[in-house]
């Protein structure tokens, strides 16, 4: 390991690991099922309507802007796009 630890962030409850608890380590695979089960976190099916992802490009002044008013900026973007498009005509 060629990272210094930051003693700030090793307390009891995280101790930082040794080479010994690196070689007596298991991967998550080698696990019993229900404890794989237990610690993955699955999402679940979307609710819909489904996003799309894609990728945007837009002026920084423009997601700045949404990004001032704090989380939540990316629903307040959609929402701005939603009514605009109730708002004109389309093509």
């Amino acid at each position: 390991m060629s990272k210094k630890s930051n003693p700030t962030l090793i307390d009891d409850d995280a101790p930082e690991w040794s080479q010994e608890d690196f070689k007596t380590a298991k991967r998550l695979s080698e696990m019993p099922a229900d404890f794989q089960q237990a610690i993955r976190r699955a999402r679940g099916p979307q609710k819909s309507p489904r996003k799309v992802q894609t990728a945007v490009r837009y002026d920084a002044d423009i997601v700045e802007a949404f990004k001032a008013d704090g989380p939540g900026w990316q629903t307040r973007m959609n929402e701005a796009l939603r009514d605009w498009l109730r708002t004109h005509q389309r093509a």
